[in-house]
């Protein structure tokens, strides 16, 4: 396939390092400068690509970039990260090669979104499918789970990774993903308990309590104020560009995707709140009767809430902060620990509590993402590990020293494989290998690892000696051991040239690696490398109700006692590094080194000192130099032929020999000395960049005479071809007017000859007219005079008849025209359809006056008729009582005009759906036609007592309204009369028949605020029925009722009752009941 592109077109600066010319440090870095200010953010060295920072989002991520650089030569375009990722993929899955990808560079360089880049085009160049994508989906969810729970806010960097990162992405012989498995390494716990000024704690305990509901803080006993902890720094506690709250809602939404049960993430929460509430346990001193110093917690309030997360007895996590136990043998000694142990307890907990919850995310996310075939896998391993670290200001301390021990390591191996592939390339292509002068840092390696005189195996026998064990002691006999050392420097050493060295503090030493001297401060050293945790606090934990504490604390298991120190952090870190190289030595390497360009964070700002610091301690020049020391620049011969053909009469345009012999044919004819080039089996070898820059110039003047060439041509053909188009519109525009002028020529003689046709035409027709005119005349003449004669003859005869029936032929007409014009006018001032609407047009004439009375009076009864046929039934039967109330009522009670607005409803109680009244409603037979709450009045003191009031056709029945107890029932036929007064009260007597069934216990006195609307329903009943007599109403303000035996006057006066507002009912004497009412 032919190449179209290459990383040479349209390049700005030195794409590749390793062209650069002349190589200094000075002109290394003005080229990332200038690619830097072109926002060219990537930039090689060989196949080792260099990554600046921007600060920014460039739009050089997108979907087409990806399909750009999919299936593309390394060199084919301009540098990107795509195309080392697709480089990687494509020999992992066309040649069956493991990959690792190696990214180093210090915090805030961009090495996790780096990481993030490569694995989102892997993803995206990979196979589809459910099972595909899911495990895609997965490997790329378990980035935010470990970003929360891992990194921190430093000075440097917003969101900087404190923990190193390797994963393994598995895929199959197509080069899908099945799974991935992640290894962390050396997490910094330290962090936990205190951050220095400026930086914040880990994501995660923002991110709860910025994000959770209020439910899930009240569950996890905490709050949102973060200054009620005083694990969490409150100088950084908000960082600009940072949602805490929508961070918390993606990890979540991380945390299921990759598989984590909601039992699980609940646990997970509540271990964190615990590291929370564990920072706020304080500790007060308190004397013993010995002597001795012992401490106390202060408020036990956190304390008790971090045991009922945990699962924990209170007093067992006291007495473990209070009291230490040391166990030798057969032998068990108890001592107190006083303040100052007692936080340094609490602190270990803290750092081991959260240290261990992150490795056991690691291993569930491994359980999630972990392959499920055990069939042969291909893998790619992607390292984010922190870069080299030096602080200025000489607090380098044990992390630092760690953290620079892993990358002289790595240092190591990418020298070894970069001298191992050139080595490689160069028997494969069968040019002679000559030997490459480089420092090689495996003396500082040992100075560092060495199993009998390295500082780490110095400082595992310090922290297990017995005695007095301090960082001074240590710093002691590293300075007796490794005084004569030529890589380590100290004060105090027995090497004399260092005893005036004011740069060099007593409590420090100095050691030169490969990227330069980095000062060490002993003070912690022994502390951290020791990272003891009582074995108090072990038990103390797995005594925890908590099914995750259980699996955090192991060694707490009294059934399972080991009394051996466990192993120390330096050597648990340097089986960790050692694991991490030969699994690195077994896979073909790729680099990306990470370059942060300023310190502010911010777009557009080159420091060049900074960026010099860091190129120096990543061994970008190093690499540069071993990169030139052979061939400075190879290519394959197609590709070579292809951009330099044009160079060489014999082989432009085309060569028709193989490649090889073409470029042999090129070179001789550009006389390129034959000692800057080597011909190897597929590629041609070229020494000095000032050659290929010599071949990129003759290219670029050819190419500029060949597009002069191309111009001309171009104009040639441009000309004649609209000549040509020219002649052709000629002879097109020459037929096509001739044609238009004969079209013009016999339109004008075919116009002209119409002319004369209609002058000749219009002659003959208006001949015609004229004669047929004529005739006409003379017909109608006669006619009309027939007419006239007839109509003399006729008047003559009939004139004597006319004169006498004239005036009362004008009369009838006059009078039907009035008549009309009344009826017209009168259809256009109709009044509105309303049947109270009173107003009727004027009558225009007196002699209408009946007429109009008459038409007003049938057109109100149709209009009536209209509004009663759209009442229904129930309607009708509504104002029929209505009218009926009217008539009985209207001016002769004075509660009846309240009760004209109410509509009468009849069941006010809900007897049919009211479960109270279930019985009370299945003793009644009819339809319940009233259902309402009365009073009835006792004789004895005028009070009342609730009861229900219910009436059919044929009954009215009285009952208890609490039980719902039939209390009386009387048939309507037994009903005489009923008795009201005129005044605004709602008594009314139930008078009913002598001798009668229901007459024994004598009439009834009830009170209702809806007596109109009772009154009224027994009335029409009456009215209804054929088989009894109508009921009487009697309206009078003093009637009789009669109670058994006695009758009782009922007196109604006006005046104001005791009680307020209301009616009042007063026994006078045995024979007088007076109600007062209210006066209106």
């Amino acid at each position: 396939m032919e190449v179209k592109t290459s990383l040479l077109d349209n390049m700005i600066g030195v794409g590749d390092m390793v062209l650069i010319e002349p190589l200094s440090e000075d002109t290394f870095i003005e080229n990332l400068k200038k690619r830097f200010d072109h926002n060219e953010i990537y930039t090689y060295i060989g196949s080792v690509v260099i990554s600046m920072n921007p600060y920014k989002s460039l739009p050089i991520y997108t979907a087409e970039k990806v399909e750009e650089y999919r299936n593309r030569n390394f060199y084919e375009l301009s540098p990107h990260i795509y195309a080392l990722a697709d480089e990687a993929y494509r020999s992992l899955r066309e040649q069956d090669k493991d990959q690792c990808i190696l990214i180093t560079g210090e915090s805030g360089a961009g090495k996790t979104e780096a990481s993030k880049f490569v694995m989102s085009y892997v993803a995206a160049v990979c196979g589809k499918g459910q099972e595909v994508n899911k495990v895609k989906e997965q490997l790329l969810q378990s980035n935010p789970v470990l970003e929360a729970f891992g990194n921190a806010k430093t000075v440097r960097n917003d969101n900087s990774s404190r923990f190193g990162k390797y994963m393994d992405i598995e895929f199959d012989f197509k080069g899908d993903p099945l799974g991935g498995v992640i290894s962390n390494y050396l997490l910094e716990k330290s962090r936990v308990v205190k951050q220095p000024r400026g930086e914040r704690n880990f994501h995660i305990f923002y991110q709860l309590l910025s994000g959770a509901s209020d439910d899930t803080l009240k569950k996890l006993k905490l709050d949102r104020d973060f200054s009620k902890y005083n694990y969490l720094s409150l100088d950084s506690a908000t960082v600009n560009g940072l949602d805490d709250a929508a961070s918390f809602r993606t990890v979540r939404n991380a945390m299921q995707i990759v598989g984590f049960m909601e039992d699980e993430v609940q646990s997970i929460l509540e271990l964190v709140a615990a590291v929370l509430k564990l920072g706020n346990i304080e500790f007060k001193p308190e004397s013993r009767c010995n002597g001795f110093d012992e401490s106390r917690i202060k408020d036990k309030n956190d304390l008790k809430e971090m045991c009922e997360l945990l699962g924990i007895e209170q007093s067992v996590l006291e007495r473990a902060f209070s009291f230490r136990t040391v166990e030798a043998k057969m032998e068990k000694v108890s001592t107190t620990l006083n303040v100052a142990q007692a936080y340094y307890a609490r602190d270990a907990l803290a750092k081991n509590l959260y240290s261990r919850l992150f490795s056991w995310l690691v291993n569930r996310i491994n359980e999630s993402i972990k392959a499920q075939t055990k069939a042969r896998k291909k893998v790619m391993g992607v390292l984010d590990i922190y870069g080299f670290e030096i602080f200025e200001n000489g607090d380098n301390s044990f992390e630092q020293f760690i953290i620079n021990y892993c990358n002289e390591k790595l240092q190591q191996i990418f020298i070894e494989l970069t001298l191992r592939e050139e080595q490689e390339e160069y028997v494969r292509e069968g040019i002679e290998w000559t030997n490459i002068e480089y420092f090689n840092n495996a003396i500082i390696c040992d100075l560092i690892e060495n199993n009998k005189n390295g500082i780490l195996a110095m400082l595992d026998e310090e922290c297990l000696r017995p005695g007095t064990v301090t960082d001074e002691t240590f710093l002691d006999k590293l300075n007796t051991v490794c005084a004569e050392h030529q890589h380590f420097e100290s004060r105090q050493s027995k090497n004399s040239k260092f005893l005036t060295d004011h740069s060099l503090p007593h409590n420090c030493f100095r050691i030169q690696h490969y990227a330069g001297k980095v000062l060490y401060r002993v003070e912690g050293f022994v502390d951290k490398n020791n990272d003891l945790l009582y074995r108090d606090l072990s038990q103390a934990m797995y005594k925890a109700n908590h099914s995750l504490i259980k699996i955090l604390f192991p060694e707490g298991n009294p059934a399972k006692v080991n009394l051996k120190r466990p192993p120390t952090a330096g050597f648990q870190f340097r089986a960790s590094v050692g694991t991490l190289m030969k699994n690195l030595l077994t896979k073909n390497p790729n680099y990306i080194r990470c370059i942060k360009p300023n310190d502010k964070k911010a777009a557009h700002i080159f420091t060049d000192s900074l960026v010099c610091h860091q190129v120096r301690y990543l061994g970008l020049m190093e690499n540069v130099r071993v990169r030139r020391a052979g061939y400075a620049f190879r290519q394959a011969y197609e590709p070579c032929l292809e951009r330099y053909k044009m160079l060489c009469k014999q082989t432009w345009p085309h060569w028709k020999g193989p490649a090889r012999e073409g470029v042999e044919v090129l070179l001789k004819d550009l006389q390129v000395p034959a000692e800057e080039f080597a011909y190897g089996r597929s590629k041609i070898f070229i020494r000095n960049p000032r050659t290929l820059f010599f071949l990129e110039e003759k290219r670029r003047q050819c190419l500029e005479d060949l597009a002069a060439l191309i111009q001309k041509i171009y104009r040639g053909w441009k000309c004649r071809t609209h000549f040509l188009l020219l002649k052709k519109s000629q002879v097109v525009v020459a037929a096509w007017y001739r044609r238009f002028a004969q079209q013009k020529k016999y339109q004008n003689i075919r116009s002209s000859a119409l002319v004369v046709q209609s002058f000749i035409r219009g002659w003959k027709a208006r001949k015609l007219l004229r004669e047929l005119k004529h005739k006409k005349r003379c017909e109608e003449a006669v006619t009309t005079i027939s007419a006239y004669w007839h109509g003399t003859q006729v008047r003559r005869e009939y004139r004597k008849f006319f004169r006498a029936n004239a005036g009362k032929k004008i009369y009838d007409f006059t009078v039907q025209r009035i008549m009309q014009k009344y009826f017209m006018g009168l259809k256009k001032t109709m009044p509105s359809m309303s049947p109270v609407d009173k107003s009727w047009p004027a009558r225009p004439y007196s002699f209408l006056d009946g007429t109009h009375q008459e038409l007003r009076r049938i057109f109100h009864l149709w209009r009536c008729k209209k509004y009663r046929s759209q009442f229904t039934e129930e309607k009708k039967a509504t104002y029929e009582e209505k009218l009926a109330a009217s008539e009985l009522f209207k001016d002769k009670k004075a509660l009846y005009p309240n009760s004209v607005g109410q509509p009468f409803k009849g069941d006010y109680v809900e007897i049919t759906k009211n479960p109270k009244y279930q019985k009370l409603n299945s003793l009644v037979e009819d339809k319940v036609l009233l259902a309402d709450v009365v009073s009835k009045i006792n004789r004895a003191n005028g009070k009342g007592a609730p009861r229900i009031f219910l009436l059919t056709k044929k009954s009215l029945v009285l009952a208890d309204q609490k039980t719902g107890q039939v209390k009386a029932s009387v048939p309507l036929l037994d009903l005489s009369s009923v008795s009201v007064s005129t005044q605004s009260d709602g008594f009314f007597a139930l008078k009913l028949k002598e001798g009668s069934t229901s007459a024994a216990k004598g009439d009834f006195l009830l009170s209702s605020d809806r007596l109109i609307e009772i009154i009224t329903k027994l009335h029409c009943i009456g009215a209804a029925s054929a088989d009894r007599n109508q009921i009487n109403i009697d309206i009078s303000d003093e009637f009789l009722v009669q109670f058994k035996q006695d009758k009782v006057c009922v007196k109604f006066i006006q005046g104001t009752p005791k009680n307020g507002n209301g009616v009042a009912c007063k026994r006078k004497n045995n024979r007088l009941l007076e109600v007062s009412v209210p006066s209106p």
